[in-house]
């Protein structure tokens, strides 16, 4: 008895042993081995594995030893990029309210950002400083997106017309009392759809911006070429660091009736103002877009506009309008510069678009598809293209959000009969283990 007693503590021993040095040996919770990273802030354009621990990015290095990390991920073939960032998305949903962007415009930020690698976005000014706490409580703070937001010189936000040309409701103050009371989250100010002839949004915006240290994201509303000229908003009134977004709408002159783009935007990009697409339902022309890229008028950064308006139309998703640029002849490259560090420059968090080591793991794995596709602007207007990029598996905070075709899981018929959940904790937020349960 005592022979067999000693044999089956030696063996436990060993078994210890070897699980701890297994253990020991595993560094990283989940590698992602072989693919081809885009990284541009760190100019890394390359085959590299990205390895992740508690939720942070451990190092990107040409040759990872697989054994030391709890899961591996072939991702030969496919791109690996930083999360990418929206900056015009509009998600305050669930109000009840009809034809409000604080309401039933919206959408539930979820359904639209980790199946095409999104893993943050800004809401571009559904509320105000009135109600933008009932915002943070019921999107914000609920979602698994990371929601940051520009709030609306508005002060009952983006609630149809006879709020967004109250002039009374537009107070500097205010809005950057609420904007300094949450910084970080509130990213900047907006001012949007505004139809008179008066600069009062636009100034009072600004003024809301500079005092909380923000910039000012603007939709210019409707056009007033001679008492509110484009040219003098970019080239007199923002500052550098302000957004001008729909970039390429064509509502608001910025072309020419020669086709040319209108001088005020270079000159306005030498001083510092940010250009960003803003795609939306109604904001993206290819008679425009198409002869300002071969211009040289390219954006900044690239966005959705997302809305009930926009999810079915033209716009769809991001990775639809990224592979707008790519089919204008935009590298990949340059696409996801501007779908991921730029953005994150613009609205102060350069803690976010990048993979440097220690920063936040998020990230998304790309495919890039060759075929016969179409891709239709806000009028219905066709441009085919050759290429685009799918999304196949995106991470937010080091773990597995999505996974379109499942890189990540084994096949059912390699697990026993009775097989429960196939993921860890570590890696996985979508079929995790269930934790176990003390006996006592």
């Amino acid at each position: 008895m005592t022979s067999i007693k000693q044999r089956t503590f030696v063996v436990m021993f060993i078994a210890l042993c070897w699980t701890s040095n297994v253990l020991a040996q595993q560094k990283y919770d989940l590698l992602l081995k072989g693919g081809h990273v885009i990284d541009p802030k760190n100019k890394i354009s390359a085959v590299r594995d990205v390895a992740i621990v508690n939720g942070k990015v451990a190092v990107v290095a040409a040759r990872i030893n697989p054994a030391e990390a709890l899961k591996v991920v072939d991702v030969a073939g496919y791109y690996v990029t930083p999360g990418l960032i929206d900056i015009h998305v509009h998600v305050y949903t669930g109000t009840g309210e009809r034809a409000s962007y604080a309401g039933d415009n919206s959408v539930p930020p979820d359904g639209f950002t980790f199946r095409v690698g999104v893993t943050t976005v800004a809401d571009a000014g559904c509320a105000g400083w009135r109600n933008f706490e009932d915002f943070k409580q019921r999107i914000i703070d609920r979602s698994k997106t990371r929601v940051l937001a520009f709030l609306n010189i508005v002060g009952h936000g983006m609630r149809g017309g006879k709020f967004e040309q109250d002039l009374s409701d537009m107070e500097a103050k205010p809005t950057a009392d609420m904007a300094l009371r949450y910084p970080g989250l509130i990213v900047g100010i907006k001012t949007a759809h505004f139809a008179g002839p008066e600069w009062t949004p636009v100034e009072r915006a600004v003024e809301a911006g500079t005092t909380a240290n923000i910039p000012v994201m603007v939709d210019f509303g409707i056009n007033h070429p001679d008492k509110r000229p484009l040219s003098e908003l970019l080239t007199r009134k923002l500052r550098p660091g302000d957004i001008y977004t729909h970039l390429y709408s064509g509502l608001r002159n910025e072309q020419l009736e020669s086709g040319q783009v209108n001088p005020a935007l270079f000159e306005a990009r030498k001083r510092g103002v940010i250009f960003d697409v803003g795609h939306g339902g109604g904001s993206f022309l290819w008679r425009l877009a198409v002869p300002a890229m071969k211009e040289g008028f390219i954006p900044d950064s690239i966005s959705t506009d997302l809305h009930i308006g926009s999810m079915n139309a033209g716009m769809k998703d991001m990775l639809n309008v990224m592979n707008k640029f790519l089919t204008m002849g935009m590298s990949i490259d340059d696409v996801i510069l501007r779908s991921t560090w730029n953005p994150a420059r613009e609205i102060k968090h350069e803690e976010l678009g990048h993979l440097s080591s220690g920063a936040v793991a998020d990230l998304a794995v790309f495919k890039l598809e060759k075929g016969n596709f179409g891709f239709v602007d806000m009028y219905g207007a066709r441009l085919r293209g050759t290429r685009r990029l799918m999304c196949e598996l995106t991470l937010r905070d080091g773990k597995v959000v999505y996974d379109l075709n499942g890189l990540t899981r084994p096949d059912w018929d390699k697990l026993p009969p009775n097989y429960d959940r196939t993921g860890d904790a570590r890696w996985d937020s979508v079929t995790p283990a269930r934790p176990v349960r003390n006996p006592r």
